[in-house]
């Protein structure tokens, strides 16, 4: 286990210093190209800040709206009715949304019910079947100056849809 451990912990450097050498072995100023690419990011990430501080403060205020608690309420019947535990909504509900926040509601079920437990896989194979679809139309849209999206977000819900359906019932077939 030691040896793994620090095989993983050079392997970076090691990348850094491979990719260093063969600039200068090619003729290259490395330096110079780490400056420029310094600059670059600095540029886009100016250019960016707009989009997620919007993205953000529009998450905050569909948390703290309690829409998130009206909507539970319309579908929890239906969950409890193909036996399927509650503690997936918030999740399935946000993961278009916000990818961080649910990766909290996803510790906090791994907390209370254990990462093997039914709903451990279930929200499990929801975050890995789903794309944080609202995310990506405002930040990565907006960043390159898209202003019409036409069907992306259809589309992109939809897929989340599907993905959070299939892993539900993937789940109960398999687990």
């Amino acid at each position: 286990m030691n040896i793994m451990l620090d095989i993983s912990n050079l392997i970076i450097p090691f990348l850094v210093l491979g990719v260093i050498l063969y600039g200068y072995f090619q003729g290259i100023d490395v330096y110079s190209c780490f400056i420029e690419g310094c600059k670059e990011g600095m540029q886009l990430s100016i250019k960016i800040f707009p989009y997620l501080l919007a993205m953000m403060l529009s998450v905050n205020i569909f948390v703290e709206s309690n829409v998130l608690d009206v909507v539970y309420q319309l579908i929890n019947p239906i969950l409890s009715t193909i036996d399927v535990d509650p503690n997936i909504l918030p999740v399935a509900i946000l993961r278009p949304i916000s990818g961080t926040s649910t990766l909290a509601l996803i510790n906090n079920i791994f907390i209370e019910s254990g990462p093997d437990s039914v709903v451990g896989k279930m929200v499990s194979t929801i975050q890995g079947s789903t794309d944080t679809t609202f995310y990506v139309l405002t930040l990565y849209f907006g960043s390159v100056g898209i202003k019409n999206s036409r069907y992306a977000m259809h589309v992109g819900l939809f897929a989340d849809f599907v993905g959070i359906v299939s892993s539900i019932i993937l789940v109960k077939l398999l687990f």
